[in-house]
């Protein structure tokens, strides 16, 4: 049971920032700092093109609505990357069944997903697109500190990403109504794109 509080931890930074995760968990093997990472996430082609989407949620990730759309794509995404990285630290230490592993990663991933989803959701209905950027720098700064946490203490790392997402579930029944602002905004705007495409198809 060892393993369980980098676990949870990984599992928590996945819903915020799967490839981030996977980066700094592979580094952090490959450098020899940690003998739980397994072989998996330190191969090359994975450093490389969890690095490369890396960059690019950093970016998508700090435009306003652009980010939620990219929320939307890995709403499976996420889940099934802390599964994953769940399983893969379960059998390198041979402490907990890699199944029991798999869906307390992928289930810590799910809630700490919606928890990021919502919040941008709220954040978008901010009329300045100053607060994605904080919001994204933070979340970026966030993971990366946790996981470098939890490879030296994974209990007191454990610990923060429970509040983190107690107070992010507490966070989102406070947004609840920028959340619907934002969703009828979304609703408004295909509408409208929906009509201006009915328009432009008219006959003259």
């Amino acid at each position: 049971m060892s393993i369980l509080p980098l676990i949870f931890t990984s599992g928590w930074a996945s819903g915020v920032n799967s490839y981030a995760v996977v980066l700094l968990l592979g580094v952090f093997g490959a450098t020899g700092l940690s003998d739980d990472v397994p072989e998996a996430l330190q191969r090359p082609d994975v450093l490389i093109a969890a690095g490369v989407l890396f960059l690019c949620e950093a970016v998508a990730d700090k435009i306003p609505y652009v980010d939620s759309a990219w929320d939307s794509v890995h709403t499976v995404i996420r889940p099934v990357a802390g599964a994953v990285v769940a399983a893969l630290l379960a059998g390198q230490s041979g402490s907990l069944p890699e199944l029991a592993a798999g869906a307390v990663g992928g289930s810590t991933a799910l809630v700490s997903h919606l928890v990021k989803a919502g919040t941008r959701m709220a954040v978008n209905t901010s009329p300045e697109p100053f607060s994605n950027i904080v919001v994204s720098i933070a979340e970026d700064l966030g993971v990366g500190a946790l996981i470098t946490l939890a490879i030296f203490y994974p209990v007191a790392a454990a610990v923060i990403a429970g509040v983190l997402l107690l107070a992010g579930l507490l966070l989102l029944l406070f947004l609840v109504s920028r959340i619907r602002r934002f969703l009828r905004r979304r609703a408004e705007r295909r509408e409208e794109k929906r009509l201006t495409q009915a328009v432009g198809q008219r006959p003259g």
